[in-house]
């Protein structure tokens, strides 16, 4: 399906407000990132993760997790690719690309995640990775 681009930046479907999301990080507009999520958005980064946890408030998930990869990496980046959604429910199955600041090292893993999206905006988020490449990728 083609969208005009007006037609993306307002649609309210929840592939489009994901998708939305994925393209702001990767360019690290974080304003635009956080007008994707609700004001009660429940963000949860995976146990074993670095930055594992639960994040709340767009401002909460941007400081607590955008910001602070970008602090230990260059040029973290979900590469989104693969979108499974059935009604508010969208899993998206992306790519982590990234090379750790203190290390040196690169790390490439596959990812899912999981949004729910109610009225335009993400309310929920929960990350699925192999945290232990993340992490020896960090180790020197």
């Amino acid at each position: 399906m083609t969208y005009e681009h007006t037609d993306f930046a307002n649609s309210t479907a929840p592939a489009d407000v994901v998708r939305r999301q994925y393209l702001a990080s990767a360019t690290g507009d974080l304003e635009a990132l956080r007008a994707t999520l609700a004001p009660d958005v429940e963000w949860k980064e995976m146990a074993g993760f670095p930055l594992a946890g639960t994040y709340r408030t767009p401002d909460g998930v941007t400081s607590h997790v955008m910001e602070q990869l970008g602090k230990e990496w260059d040029g973290w980046t979900a590469h989104d690719d693969t979108y499974v959604v059935d009604g508010e429910n969208v899993v998206v199955l992306a790519r982590y690309t990234a090379v750790n600041k203190t290390t040196g090292k690169p790390v490439n893993v596959r990812v899912a995640h999981h949004f729910v999206v109610r009225g335009g905006l993400i309310v929920r988020f929960e990350q699925f990775v192999d945290t232990a490449l993340v992490r020896d990728a960090m180790r020197g």
